[in-house]
């Protein structure tokens, strides 16, 4: 019996809801290993999307090598550590150019910089579920997955005129509009019933507007990243969503997003 794709996409959504639920339940070393091991892979999948892959495979175990270093680093609380984990990486990544290049006068640095590149836009943006709490962390996955959810049906029932066609032909102004009204109002309910009181209400639409922006940001420059490679899909282990990075590229925006606003003005406990 064959599934369709929405039906895909739902039972995908669910398989995985598991990992983040549980590591928000254990937290602590769990959540690290998962956050890490997901990160590794959304990096490979990254690093595979540039052409020709065999250039890559090096940086590919370098990268994983990096990110749970470059995590693992974040964990201290003290900011040298990860900056030298990164400076590590740039070096690292100059010492196999300068060996590639010796050989072949021909290689170019373009494979050094998509590795510095893939470990600032995953493993970076995603450390700071490290330091959030579980109803942060809820929070911004919420508000994530409802401009993604309602973004789409939106899009599907009314969209007509298109906002960027070139980077990303499905994306409408009704989708647009509508993710971004869902999460405004599904952060206000939930920053209402969770936050702390003292958050004003206009606060916490402000904030969920803010991150839909973030969100449809970071949707918007995997769609262009992927059009720029002539890839319809970053990969293929998610049915019904193509690969991990497609599911979470409006998460990798809306995480640091939410973590420098919540510097300047703390919403939870």
């Amino acid at each position: 019996m064959e599934i369709s794709p929405h039906k895909q996409r739902i039972a995908t959504s669910i398989v995985l809801a598991v990992l983040p639920a549980l590591a928000l339940i254990f937290q602590g070393w769990v959540l690290f290993t998962v956050l890490s091991l997901f990160c590794v892979l959304t990096l490979w999948e990254f690093y595979s999307m540039f052409r020709p892959v065999r250039h890559m495979t090096a940086f590919k175990s370098l990268g994983a090598a990096f990110t749970f270093l470059l995590l693992g680093a974040f964990t201290t609380g003290d900011v040298r550590y990860p900056s030298a984990i990164l400076l590590a990486a740039f070096w690292a990544s100059g010492f196999i150019f300068l060996v590639r290049y010796n050989r072949d006068t021909s290689a170019s640095y373009r494979h050094a910089a998509i590795f510095l590149v893939g470990l600032i836009y995953i493993p970076m943006n995603f450390h700071f579920f490290l330091s959030m709490d579980r109803m942060e962390i809820l929070l911004i996955i919420g508000a994530a997955a409802v401009s993604d959810t309602a973004a789409f049906y939106a899009g599907s029932l009314w969209g007509k005129r298109k906002i960027w066609p070139r980077i990303s032909p499905k994306k409408s102004w009704a989708g647009s509009i509508g993710g971004f009204t869902a999460c405004a109002l599904g952060v206000t309910v939930y920053g209402e019933t969770f936050g702390l009181p003292e958050v004003a209400l206009w606060k916490w639409i402000l904030l969920g507007g803010l991150l839909n922006v973030a969100a449809q940001m970071g949707d918007f420059l995997e769609s262009a990243i992927k059009r720029s490679l002539d890839i319809k899909d970053s990969g293929s282990i998610l049915p019904g969503h193509g690969g991990l990075l497609d599911r979470v590229d409006s998460l990798l925006l809306v995480t640091p997003a939410y973590a420098l606003v919540a510097m300047f003005h703390p919403f939870f406990r």
